[in-house]
């Protein structure tokens, strides 16, 4: 029944984010905003982990294809697909996940238990509306550019790797993320991009914008937000798969 709740509750203030904006200028202003506090700030870490985890891959690839019946430029293929089809879209965003909805998740909850948003309530502004939506729409906007630029330097990551280890030659490597390759599969992260991007800030909005109390409960807002948000993701991630690609 508790899930019923807050499902319920969730929708309803959905319904409150998504009504027509007072000022469209002031939401421009959000929009731009958001974007470089939820967007540029984490193209850091993404281009870190991503050039790592394409070495990885690409370490990895070459470890389990010892067979001299399988040509090597497999080691190509098999890490462009791994990256564009599941590392970039759905682990990244699932690290987004915690550097992102724990900030949308404090930054909410703060303004909840300190009465800002009671008082732009009392100023007559729709308060969900106002600091949720710019935060959505911004998230939904910029999380394809990043995972995008995830999924290019995960692929020059497992290029530097491979070549440095004596994995694979250049050529061989640069030929595997060439064969096979099918545009669709470019769409299908990036889809699952802007749904993930939805459920990171909507829920961790949700548990801030119902925080009640002091700062501990801020904390905890913060960790549901995460929480709730990652399994949200993971599940969403069975389902577009299922839908997308069989």
């Amino acid at each position: 029944m508790k899930i019923i709740y807050h499902f319920g509750r969730y929708l309803s203030l959905l319904l409150q984010v998504f009504k027509q904006p007072e000022k469209m200028t002031v939401y421009r202003r959000q929009f731009m905003l958001e974007v470089e506090n939820l967007g540029l700030a984490s193209a850091g870490i993404v281009a870190i982990i991503s050039v790592f985890m394409g070495a990885v891959l690409t370490i990895q690839m070459a470890f389990n294809i010892d067979s001299p019946l399988v040509p090597l430029y497999t080691i190509g293929f098999a890490t462009r697909q791994s990256i564009v089809l599941e590392f970039a879209p759905t682990i990244i965003s699932l690290i987004l996940c915690g550097k992102v909805g724990s900030r949308i998740s404090s930054e909410i909850g703060t303004m909840r238990v300190t009465e800002q948003i009671d008082a732009l309530e009392v100023m007559g502004i729709n308060s969900a509306s106002y600091l949720i939506l710019p935060k959505i729409m911004a998230a939904m906007f910029i999380f394809p550019f990043l995972i995008m630029m995830s999924m290019v330097l995960g692929v020059i990551g497992g290029w530097a790797a491979g070549t440095a280890t004596g994995s694979i030659t250049s050529y061989g490597y640069i030929y595997g993320i060439q064969s096979f390759f099918h545009m669709y599969d470019i769409y299908y992260a990036l889809i699952k991009t802007v749904v993930f991007a939805f459920i990171i800030t909507s829920v961790s909005a949700y548990h801030g914008y119902y925080t009640k109390g002091g700062a501990l409960e801020v904390g905890n807002a913060s960790t549901s937000g995460v929480v709730y948000s990652s399994i949200a993701i993971i599940f969403s991630n069975l389902i577009l798969t299922q839908l997308l690609l069989v």
